[in-house]
This record gives C-alpha cells, structure tokens and sequence, in this order.
C-alpha cells in the first residue's frame, strides 16, 4: 500500500482550518499506537528538562524533529514546553509550507518548518533532543542520519527514535513477503542492529525495547490497517463523488473499533514485550 496518497487526502480535509488540523492532531494521538509510546517517553523527557537555578526559570532548550511529516510531535512538545524552540526537517515542500503556516496562525513562531534531509542537516552541538518517528525505516543512508543526530546533539541530549522491527515489522510475518507501506526501504530493524549502529554513530548509550507486543498487533489492524484499506479501497473503486462517502462512515466504524484499541493500546504501552513489531530506542550522546 502507497502511504504518501493516503496522507495527501487526509491534508486536503483537515488543512482547511486551524481547528480541524488540531482535531487531527488529537485524533493521530488516539489512534496510533507510536504516539502514546513516544509521548509516554517524552513525558518523562520532560519532567528532567533543567531549570536555570539561578533566575528559577527553564533554560532555553532547543529540540530537532526529524522528519516531522505532519508535525504532530513538534505541535505535542511546543504544548508541552511553550518556550521551548523547535526545528523541524522533512523534505516534503507542500507539507512544510502548510506546517509553517499553521504554526503561525495558531500564534507559536517558536517552531520552525525546514524543507531538508536527515541524512545531512546538522546544526553541532545544538539540541537537547532530537525526535524522529517513522522514519528510520524510509532511509536507505540510515548510519548518516545518526551521525547527523548526534552531530547535531548537546553532550547528554537524547535522541528518540519509533521504527518497525523486524518480528512482523511493516506487517512482514514470513520471507517475501512485501511490506505493508511500500515506501519502507527495510521491514525493520534487529534490535540488537540498531543499538550497534547507534553506538558507532556518536552515541555513548542506548536503551531499546519492543512496542506493539500481542496486545498492539490487533489495535493496530483495528484502528489503522483496516480503514486504510477501506480508504485505498474507496479511491480505487468508487466515483470520486462518491469516494467521501468513506469519511462519514468512518466514524460509525471507530465508534464500535476503537473501545476496542484503547483497551489494546493501553495494555501496550504499559507492558514490557519479549518481542514485538516496532522498537522505541533511546539513545544519547
């Protein structure tokens, strides 16, 4: 399945207004499951950013999202940390523009959208944090991008990374099998691979672990790999008059599925998984 359409039709609907795009914000934090891991990590994050003891203030912290796509997580942490200032990279032009121009409509000029490439945009020794989510696994030249990382990283910054695994991964279960997104370069990663690359790439420690255990596997399917099919499937076939007719049944659908995934995605994140299909990394300079 080809993502990047699918993304392009979901910006045409809620790109409209400043309302509907925070609405879709909050509805991508509700609906996958890499969201609540990675907030549940940058909580944490969070709650240790240093305060200046002198003036009882936060120290200016600085934070790089790489690859921010929709920039979910830049609006998420700029919610979280108000002052905090945030550079933001992806090399869609269109996605970066609409980024821009939400950011300042909704009055928050601390963060700033750049058309760019992970796998050389370095700024050294500057950021306290570097977010990237879905993204490892769209990059061919992924060790330049943790160089870049930690290039780009203060001494002790943390750099935060959500990737598909490679135990059923991009929903690949058996060899030959394609990958369920077909812009994904590998199907994931061997946790034990990436830790490696990150230690020889300018980090000096690395904590992985497995998300989407038992419990994430069937949230999944039920709040994301379903509707995107139905979604494919509406474009594919049906009159474009009539293809929005997806919209209003999708939400009759949720309705009944996703009492379901939250109960899922729950038992997920609060679970230690002995293997699962994605990985949350944390690695620091």
């Amino acid at each position: 399945m080809q993502y990047d359409p699918v993304k392009r039709r979901l910006g045409v609907v809620f790109n409209s207004t400043p309302g509907l795009r925070k609405l879709f914000y909050h509805l991508l934090d509700l609906l996958l499951l890499r969201a609540w891991h990675i907030q549940r990590e940058l909580r944490k994050w969070v709650k240790e950013v240093p305060f200046d003891s002198t003036q009882g203030e936060l120290r200016e912290v600085r934070i790089y999202d790489a690859g921010a796509g929709f920039g979910q997580y830049s609006y998420w942490l700029s919610s979280q940390l108000p002052e905090a200032r945030i550079t933001a990279i992806d090399v869609k032009e269109e996605q970066v523009a609409d980024c821009n121009a939400f950011f300042q409509r909704i009055g928050r000029p601390q963060v700033k959208f750049e058309v760019g490439d992970v796998t050389k945009y370095q700024q050294p020794n500057t950021f306290d944090l570097v977010v990237c989510v879905d993204v490892m696994e769209h990059i061919l030249e992924d060790e330049a991008a943790l160089r870049c990382y930690s290039t780009s990283l203060k001494e002790g910054g943390m750099l935060i990374i959500s990737t598909p695994s490679d135990q059923g991964g991009s929903d690949v279960h058996e060899e030959g099998e394609g990958s369920f997104i077909e812009e994904h370069v590998r199907d994931g990663y061997n946790i034990d691979d990436i830790r490696a690359k990150c230690l020889r790439n300018g980090f000096s420690k690395v904590e992985a672990r497995y998300s989407y255990g038992a419990p994430g596997k069937i949230s999944w399917k039920l709040s994301m790999k379903w509707p995107l099919l139905m979604l494919q499937a509406t474009s594919k076939w049906l009159h474009p008059a009539l293809a929005g007719l997806f919209f209003i049944v999708l939400p009759f659908y949720y309705l009944l599925a996703y009492p379901i995934a939250f109960v899922l995605n729950m038992a997920d994140v609060r679970m230690m998984h002995p293997t699962g299909t994605g990985l949350v990394v944390k690695a620091w300079k």
